[in-house]
């Protein structure tokens, strides 16, 4: 079949043109606003291997976690980064964490932000309920504190010759308590020291007689943990007066927690930046399911999504 050069070139432009709207259908596809799978998408829920990020005052709790999930399905490899709250946070635009937990969900802005960044909104919600303990050294005689002690130690107000002790001076977790829930827009005080982790803390406090430090309640809450065990040897969980009975002065216990009787009481919550069904999302399962939440409880932490009873009983707190 013969073609003039009219038809030839009518031919040309038409391919032209189908060829100029697939290209900018494709572009379109490829576009921030359409759902997109983040890179590792060959996992399932019980399979495959994901890093994920994790406020570094939950270390103990979430290495039982994993522990646990991993014997469960030994297909499944979940690698934590224990950092900073705020350094979780951001791993939310890194491609290669598929997971956060840390102290609070998220806002409506920060869910529109993912969405437009992504091509969807990330799944979060609560698993548990936390409280941030104040240890002292051993051979410390006062280890009773009101909250109006506890703000002037971190405000420097107190006149004391206590030091206090945080996991850092910004970006973590407990700093971000102290600062907005205790100081309330006050400054920090210079005279707070600055340990480099939970860990540090600990050991800081042990080996300095009039040092007070702030930790997570799972780095002293799990009796049934050897390295919990050899904490308490070295430092003690002080007393803080209670919240609806002033003349009494509690520890983090659950009952505490969950009652909220104890001051200092925050949440834990995972994000999970995964659009289909995958280990990021299986991992979310087992801690709110019945196995993870009852690791929750051993910890001391209050579980968010399993039904905690509460019995009354005389317990001495010291």
């Amino acid at each position: 079949m013969n073609f003039d050069d009219r038809t030839k070139m009518r031919i040309i432009q038409k391919c032209s043109y189908f060829a100029g709207l697939l290209l900018f259908v494709i572009f379109l596809g490829c576009g921030p606003n359409k759902g997109r799978v983040i890179p590792g998408g060959d996992d399932t829920t019980t399979s495959g291997t994901i890093h994920i990020s994790v406020d570094e005052s939950f270390k103990p709790i979430i290495d039982s976690q994993i522990k646990v999930f991993m014997s469960q399905f030994p297909n499944a490899t979940i690698i934590p980064h224990y950092k900073a709250e705020a350094e979780c946070l951001k791993d939310l635009t890194n491609d290669s964490i598929r997971m956060v937990i840390v102290t609070r969900g998220l806002s409506e802005e920060e869910v529109k932000y993912m969405k437009d960044t992504l091509g969807f909104a990330p799944m979060w919600d609560k698993i548990a309920s936390d409280a941030i303990a104040v240890i002292v050294n051993n051979e410390q005689t006062d280890s009773l504190f009101d909250m109006n002690e506890i703000k002037g130690l971190v405000a420097g107000t107190t006149g004391t010759k206590l030091r206090p002790v945080l996991d850092g001076k910004s970006a973590t977790s407990i700093v971000r308590f102290v600062l907005d829930s205790l100081l309330k827009g006050q400054p920090l005080s210079p005279n707070v020291s600055a340990a480099a982790s939970s860990q540090g803390v600990i050991d800081y406090v042990s080996n300095t007689k009039d040092a007070v430090g702030f930790v997570g309640v799972s780095w002293i809450g799990n009796q049934q943990d050897p390295q919990v065990l050899q904490f308490l040897t070295k430092v003690r969980v002080a007393s803080i007066q209670s919240r609806n009975e002033p003349e009494k002065f509690i520890k983090p216990y659950q009952a505490n927690i969950a009652t909220k009787r104890y001051p200092m009481v925050r949440g834990l919550y995972y994000i999970v930046k995964e659009n289909y069904s995958g280990l990021g999302r299986g991992f979310a399962n087992f801690m709110q399911f019945e196995k993870g939440q009852l690791i929750f409880r051993r910890a001391y932490l209050v579980p968010a999504k399993m039904d905690f009873q509460i019995r009354d009983a005389n317990i001495k707190e010291e």
